[in-house]
């Protein structure tokens, strides 16, 4: 909440048309900022759960009504709260990578079309099929199955359902490949409304959350961690869906207590390196995983290096990094490096390390090793060439900030294009 004028504000919430319950008061001074959180009580009702149990050989229902609306993408210079074109990409990244992770079957991003146009009549003429499968099946079952308001499914038997859920499943797939995502997020919908399984949610909350439809893609998370609440994959999504909406403690609890089902699994635990990279402050939960990590697996690479910078961060935002921090941070960099020398970011941050401390010799031999081992790497050429100044080396200072600028010039383009592609779907989707 911000308050323009100073004053009492009552919080109230309740659905449109029905009585309003206070939530809280609060009290602001002239432009004072604050934070209400609303905790919603999911305690299902004796009579509710009665109902639910005398419909058992119904088709669950995942949501009675859809309440939310995808809204646009938010610009660039306003995703998640800080203004950061860093944590935007960053975002998106790590979108991309919770797709990955779909075992059923996997959503694949718009630039995943076909090889050729072989391949490509080939994936319409099964689709055309599967479509065709799926209206037969619907006009075979409607004399005893079908309603006025289209909700049959209601009567469906569970081998039927099952059925005609893997026929939207994969036709989802289909038209995600041929480029057809507006599609293929209704299908994968179909699908776990039909049968609300663990991969069908993570598949349908996952194609959301590729597209930015990030609200919607929550709420498909939480659905899947209510039917499965051992689900890694579930708690990661969920995780990455608040992290891109900006909610970093809430995105860094979900990833915590993935890694606390399965603590042997690194993937919950990359994941919240690569969004405390991107962090000012990782919570106190993430550096405890991270320090776990890198006990767990002392010699992963990733392991080493993201302990290295959640403990370098947690230190900085404390006041300063005394000499013992220091010399464990440096030790977890060396580690790193020393079990994958082609990773650049550690030799990165080693640099900034050296830099710190006034070794500014052993600074620019770490940023040009990060460049070495990764030229993409447009924050080790800054850094160099702010080295180069400081060392009087005009030339080389003016040659690597030219070719920061370059490397930070093409990833922005780049970004902008998949946002642009991005936003395109999700109003689409909101239109219809």
């Amino acid at each position: 909440m911000v308050g323009p004028w100073a004053g009492a504000y009552t919080v109230h919430t309740g659905e449109s048309g029905s009585s309003l319950t206070i939530v809280k008061t609060v009290t602001l001074a002239a432009g004072e900022t604050t934070k209400v959180d609303l905790v919603l009580d999911t305690t299902i009702p004796s009579s509710a759960s009665a109902q639910e149990n005398s419909s058992a050989g119904k088709a669950p229902q995942l949501f009675d009504e859809p309440k939310f609306t995808v809204a646009g993408v938010a610009p660039a210079s306003n995703s998640g709260g800080h203004g950061s074109d860093t944590v935007l990409r960053n975002s998106e990244a790590l979108v991309r990578d919770t797709a990955s992770l779909a075992v059923a079957g996997k959503p694949v991003t718009q630039n995943s079309r076909p090889g050729n146009s072989a391949d490509e009549g080939n994936l319409l003429q099964e689709g055309a099929g599967i479509q065709a499968e799926i209206v037969r099946q619907e006009h075979a079952g409607s004399d005893d199955t079908a309603d006025a308001n289209g909700q049959g499914d209601l009567k469906l038997d569970a081998p039927t359902r099952q059925k005609r859920s893997e026929l939207y499943h994969r036709l989802a797939q289909i038209d995600e490949t041929l480029g057809n995502p507006l599609e293929a997020v209704h299908e994968y919908e179909r699908a776990a409304e039909l049968v609300p399984s663990e991969a069908n949610l993570f598949d349908w909350g996952s194609e959301l959350l590729l597209h930015r439809a990030l609200e919607p893609a929550s709420l498909v998370f939480e659905k899947g961690n209510q039917v499965d609440p051992k689900s890694v994959r579930m708690l990661i999504g969920l995780g990455v869906a608040w992290y891109a909406r900006g909610g970093y403690d809430r995105a860094a609890h979900y990833l915590a207590s993935a890694s606390d089902l399965a603590p042997a699994d690194p993937a919950p635990y990359l994941f919240m390196g690569k969004m405390q990279s991107a962090e000012a402050v990782p919570t106190s939960e993430t550096i405890e995983r991270l320090a776990r990590f890198a006990r767990l697996a002392p010699d992963n690479a990733l392991a080493n290096y993201y302990y290295a910078v959640g403990l370098w961060k947690s230190k900085q935002s404390a006041g300063s990094i005394d000499d013992a921090a220091a010399s464990q941070i440096e030790m977890l960099l060396q580690t790193a490096i020393r079990l994958d020398p082609k990773l650049g970011a550690p030799w990165l941050k080693l640099g900034i390390l050296y830099a710190e401390r006034g070794d500014n010799m052993r600074a620019v031999a770490a940023y040009q090793k990060a460049i070495e081992v990764s030229p993409e790497l447009d924050e080790a050429h800054y850094r160099l060439g702010l080295a180069y100044k400081r060392a009087g080396d005009e030339a080389g200072a003016q040659r690597e900030l030219q070719l920061h600028e370059q490397l930070a010039k093409a990833s922005a383009q780049k970004a902008e294009q998949e946002r642009g592609e991005i936003q395109e779907f999700v109003v689409r989707l909101r239109d219809k």
